[in-house]
């Protein structure tokens, strides 16, 4: 796994990369705009003190509160994202990485759009409800830490896994690895909590899982004996 985390890395920066890199950079601050505007502009609506000593508190607080919204929007919107550019990212290290495997296929852009409107509002759904053990020193950082590995490590590696298979066979073969995808996963959420690295989570986690489903498909296909890489059908 560290090896695949390596390699992703070291291709976020990568001339392939880079187009795909603008869009989705661009794309990712056009969206935490557009929810910091919004999270600003409900704080100064329930803002109503009169007295200038509270306002001022209510308005640090709801700066604070801001900021910490900030990081709830930062998970969803790079799960989003992850579903808008994966088969760029996807294409660009199977060609570089994989050439003797057989190439996947682009799953439907309507389809792909659906799955990622859908894991986006659960994420975001989820992580509300998680809202008050943040409040709680460790414990609650750590809740918060396992639950969003869960959900990434099951977005980001079943849209990679879907370029080969159906979405029933890529659920099968994530849970018959449930413990890999989940460290893999560990390593996605710890990103997103760094600053301004986590703009680059659907790169660097659309590449790391790519790599991740290769190497689990081959040893996957080794204890069963059957291909590692099945061709889908392009629709």
């Amino acid at each position: 796994m560290l090896d695949s985390a390596i390699k992703a890395a070291r291709q976020v920066f990568s001339p392939p990369f880079r187009a795909v890199l603008l869009k989705s950079l661009g794309l990712t601050l056009l969206l935490l705009a557009v929810g910091w505007i919004g999270l600003q502009a409900l704080a100064e609506h329930l803002l109503t003190l009169q007295n200038p000593t509270l306002n001022l508190v209510a308005r640090i607080v709801a700066g604070l509160g801001t900021a910490l919204g900030m990081l709830f929007l930062v998970v969803p919107v790079t799960a989003a994202i992850a579903g808008l550019f994966l088969d760029d990212i996807a294409e660009v290290v199977e060609r570089e990485h994989y050439p003797q495997d057989p190439s996947g296929a682009a799953v439907p852009l309507v389809r792909g759009l659906a799955l990622s409107v859908r894991f986006g509002l659960l994420v975001l759904g989820l992580n509300l409800l998680m809202l008050p053990l943040l409040f709680v020193p460790v414990i609650g950082q750590i809740i918060w830490l396992v639950v969003n590995a869960y959900l990434l490590s099951r977005e980001y590696f079943s849209l990679a896994a879907m370029r080969f298979r159906s979405e029933a066979d890529a659920t099968a073969l994530r849970r018959r690895n449930r413990f890999k995808v989940f460290a893999a996963g560990l390593v996605t959420a710890a990103l997103v909590i760094v600053p301004f690295a986590n703009l680059l989570t659907p790169l660097f986690a659309t590449a790391f899982f790519v790599h991740l489903h290769k190497r689990i498909a081959r040893a996957d296909a080794q204890r069963l004996g059957t291909e590692a890489s099945p061709p889908r059908l392009r629709p």
